[in-house]
């Protein structure tokens, strides 16, 4: 498979924070929104291309929590939008095109993670409409701001649970197969990642890149409320104690580091001219090879991501069956 992932290299790493990849950037004059952008590493990366002198906006389901977390952050608008509710989805993009502004900076941070069973009002699975079509949508009213900005960058955070599941096309909301948490899970993250992929083979012509990212493993973001003390343990996340591991080399990052990937392509001049790629550690991620799978899944320290949410064939389907689900 023909490919752009190969690390630059930039220079940045595992321990990288988001302070640390926008250092000397100023993004005065810019406008950027960052969905999940009150908690976890959305709350970070807000605060960081806030301080660098975005405009921020913060699209919320929860206004009042929203107001809460962000009430040090002078400046940041927050706005309703709940990404289950397609109609959420087009007020709050009418609401943002109204103000005439472009838009440089799209973040899609927004998610849930291993969620029991439940399903949008179009009857889609949840952690699928949550994680991919609600985002999907969000791109799609707002694609005239993202052209008026002469160069955008939409960031779509994914994650290395991927390798939970590829998209499966002709199941796609577990209609005919067992629900399973974490493969509805990974098939959102696969989306995601596809998603990046063919969303910049379509906008480059208009000046619009796109990246997925994955943060690492940050324990203490809130998105684990679902999965039980058991899993999270297995998984090497805390300690005996229950307190947060931190071992950025393996992936347990704090939340400045989880936010460093997601900023770094939001915002990094070393990514002019590139997109369509899978990042992490602040760097585009290299394609794992089909002899090394299963190294890779047997641990959790080495960069890289699978074919399948890469695949351009893939992407392409994937956007064609969103359109249909969307509308």
């Amino acid at each position: 498979m023909t490919t752009a992932q190969r690390p630059l290299p930039s220079g940045f790493g595992p321990a990288s924070t988001a302070e640390d990849v926008i250092t000397g950037i100023d993004l005065t004059g810019k406008v950027a929104i960052v969905t999940g952008g009150y908690s976890g590493i959305g709350l970070e990366t807000a605060r960081v291309l806030r301080a660098a002198g975005a405009e921020v906006v913060v699209p919320a389901r929860d206004l009042e929590r929203a107001k809460a977390a962000l009430k040090d952050m002078p400046g940041v608008e927050i706005e309703h939008l709940d990404l289950m509710d397609p109609a959420s989805i087009d007020d709050f993009a009418a609401t943002f095109l109204a103000t005439g502004r472009p838009l440089h900076i799209l973040v899609n941070s927004a998610g849930i993670m291993a969620t029991p069973l439940a399903r949008d009002a179009r009857g889609d699975e949840s952690q699928f409409a949550t994680n991919h079509l609600g985002h999907f949508q969000l791109v799609a009213r707002l694609w005239p701001a993202l052209v008026a900005a002469g160069g955008a960058r939409v960031v779509a955070v994914s994650s290395r649970g991927f390798r939970f599941s590829p998209v499966v096309f002709d199941d796609l909301h577990f209609e005919h197969r067992p629900y399973e948490p974490f493969a509805a899970y990974g098939q959102s993250k696969t989306a995601n990642a596809l998603f990046a992929v063919e969303l910049d083979r379509r906008g480059r012509v208009d000046g619009v890149r796109a990246f997925a990212v994955h943060p690492g493993t940050i324990i203490d973001t809130g998105l684990a409320k679902h999965v039980s003390a058991d899993v999270v343990r297995a998984a090497g996340a805390v300690d005996d104690e229950g307190r947060p591991v931190r071992d950025p080399a393996r992936q347990f990052k704090t939340i400045p580091q989880g936010a460093a990937t997601g900023v770094w392509c939001a915002a990094s001049p070393q990514l002019a001219g590139l997109g369509g790629v899978y990042c992490e550690n602040s760097d585009i991620s290299p394609l794992v090879p089909a002899s090394g799978e299963a190294g890779w899944r047997a641990g959790t320290e080495t960069a890289g991501v699978l074919e399948y949410a890469v695949d351009p064939e893939a992407a392409a389907r994937l956007w064609e069956v969103s359109e249909r689900l969307t509308a």
